[in-house]
């Protein structure tokens, strides 16, 4: 998306505020949280935000669901959307990248870095379901390259999404999981518990991309928000949740 169709889109909102509909993924919930509250209070539009694994939101979005604009946690969905004409082509922005982290809700449980898997007595490792999630995949990917895939696999329990594998872990019910960093930063710190921080070499990189879909396309509100979202404001709250923003477009 130009600089141009962004400024203008910014400079022309519209009079009368709309409501919208839209889809996010997940491993996104606080960031965009409170973006959108900026957004509300700066347009007076009403948004509507359903949150879920990126891969059944775009199921949802295939059968007709009515969502406007679709944040997911990786690129080839939207891309897919824009394939099948269910998104407006061009649209397509990468809104930030997502990071990585093996967490415990146990202080100190996570102390060993990558041999943490390797040495720590634990019965359970919790991670997203890869066919569905992003971050799912990205664990995988983790495990693959420490060699620790065959060694753990029988103690994996899997999320539908990233947000119910980190409530497997604050819970208590797995010792350990593959979480985004986001879910655990307040601050710029890790808010409780135990984390390592994964290296970005062990794992392709999390770029999540944003489409404007079909529905949308005459949606005056929705075009703010995908000129907001990459705007110097929403990109210092998304980089204060642990996100990079900037560096990669489609």
């Amino acid at each position: 998306m130009s600089c141009v169709l962004l400024g203008s889109l910014m400079t022309s909102l519209p009079l009368h505020a709309e409501d919208i509909n839209v889809a996010v993924a997940s491993n996104f919930t606080k960031a965009m949280t409170e973006v959108i509250q900026v957004f509300e209070q700066s347009t007076g539009h009403d948004v509507k935000l359903s949150f879920g694994a990126s891969g059944k939101l775009y199921a949802q979005i295939s059968h007709g669901a009515p969502f406007q604009a679709f944040f997911s946690a990786d690129q080839s969905k939207p891309i897919a959307l824009e394939q099948t004409e269910f998104a407006i082509k061009g649209s397509r922005i990468t809104y930030a990248e997502g990071s990585l982290a093996l967490w415990s809700a146990k202080n100190d449980f996570v102390n060993l870095e990558e041999k943490t898997l390797g040495y720590r007595e634990f019965h359970k490792l919790a991670l997203a379901n890869p066919r569905l999630a992003p971050y799912g995949q990205a664990a995988v990917e983790v495990l693959t390259n420490l060699n620790l895939m065959e060694s753990t696999q029988k103690k994996w329990v899997q999320g539908e999404n990233i947000s119910q594998t980190y409530q497997f872990v604050s819970s208590g019910n797995a010792e350990l999981g593959f979480v985004a960093l986001s879910q655990i930063l307040r601050d710029g710190k890790i808010d409780k518990g135990s984390a390592w921080i994964i290296p970005h070499e062990l794992y392709n990189p999390i770029r999540q991309d944003a489409v404007l879909l079909k529905k949308g396309e005459k949606s005056k509100a929705t075009q703010a928000l995908m000129a907001f979202i990459v705007s110097d404001e929403a990109r210092e709250i998304i980089e204060s949740h642990g996100y990079k923003t900037g560096a990669a477009q489609p």
